[in-house]
């Protein structure tokens, strides 16, 4: 016999869950806000597919003509570039970016 458990009551804190808070202007301002963000998001996604397959293309071209499965100064060249527009967080992002379009070494 499975056990039953007992709803508790969900304790308000007089905020909207979804939000944050209970002032509708501030609401409807981060719901806005929140729609953008996904606008971006989506553009994002899309663009990381299409740069991960076409840096694949590169990679499958360069070994297809006898040349090396990486090159370094390149990769060295888009670490630089995110690190010095994002700081620190740029190399992680540019990091995931490489392994996205080689696959992991």
């Amino acid at each position: 016999m499975a056990a039953e458990v007992a709803e508790q009551p969900v304790e308000s804190t007089g905020t909207d869950v979804g939000t944050g808070t209970s002032e509708p202007d501030a609401a409807q301002h981060i719901l806005g806000l929140r729609e953008r963000i996904n606008e971006i998001d989506d553009e994002l996604i899309s663009l990381w597919q299409e740069r991960a397959a076409l840096s694949q293309q590169v990679g499958r071209t360069r070994i297809a003509s006898g040349g090396t499965r990486l090159v370094l100064s390149r990769e060295r060249e888009i670490l630089d570039r995110f690190r010095d527009a994002l700081g620190a967080d740029g190399t992680q992002l540019a990091l995931l970016l490489l392994r996205a379009g080689r696959g992991p070494l």
